[in-house]
């Protein structure tokens, strides 16, 4: 029997730097795990690509193949935005999909995909006025934006390696589940 596929889509936030650890709590929770990345959270993992590769099995993304070219991925069953910034979150609620980590689940939610998103930002950033509305337009299109606990956080007081990986799983669950 085959394995769901979960694409877990890291933007260049805090938590990316053990996005390992949200790739193996995805894999314990019964998925084939893809990953995506954002450019910049791409070159925090340029030295240890091969690493993340061995680890899904499958080539990590972090731009646009060019025309004809295949990704080399499955198809997303579910996908998951963590964690997920308010740069990111802008850009996507506003449709810029410039990157192949926000074209990907700005397109697969109007395809029927379950698309959950946890953020991972300060209590300063989020009250910018564009970052709640971006909030409420990615909900209004349908993705699951999941705070985990300790979201937001305090300015410089955000603790990266404490990212509720486990609790941003089980809200794909749910969307998956309701899908069904």
């Amino acid at each position: 029997m085959t394995r769901p596929v979960l694409y877990l889509i890291a933007t260049a936030a805090g938590p990316t730097q053990h996005v390992d650890d949200g790739v193996r709590a995805a894999q314990a929770a019964g998925w084939d795990t893809c990953l995506l990345l954002t450019p910049t959270a791409a070159t925090w993992w340029a030295e240890s690509m091969v690493e993340l590769e061995t680890l899904t099995g499958h080539p990590v993304r972090h731009r646009y193949t060019l025309p004809g070219q295949s990704g080399g991925l499955p198809k997303a069953d579910a996908i998951l935005v963590a964690p997920l910034t308010t740069t990111s979150a802008c850009k996507w609620a506003a449709g810029l999909t410039d990157t192949v980590a926000l074209g990907i689940p700005a397109e697969a939610v109007h395809l029927g995909v379950p698309v959950v998103a946890a953020p991972f930002w300060s209590t300063a950033l989020g009250a910018q006025p564009a970052v709640g509305r971006a909030v409420e337009t990615l909900r209004e299109q349908g993705v699951r934006v999941v705070f985990t606990e300790g979201e937001p956080h305090l300015p410089k007081q955000g603790a990266a390696s404490k990212f509720g990986w486990s609790q941003a799983l089980d809200e794909v669950e749910r969307a998956v589940g309701a899908g069904r």
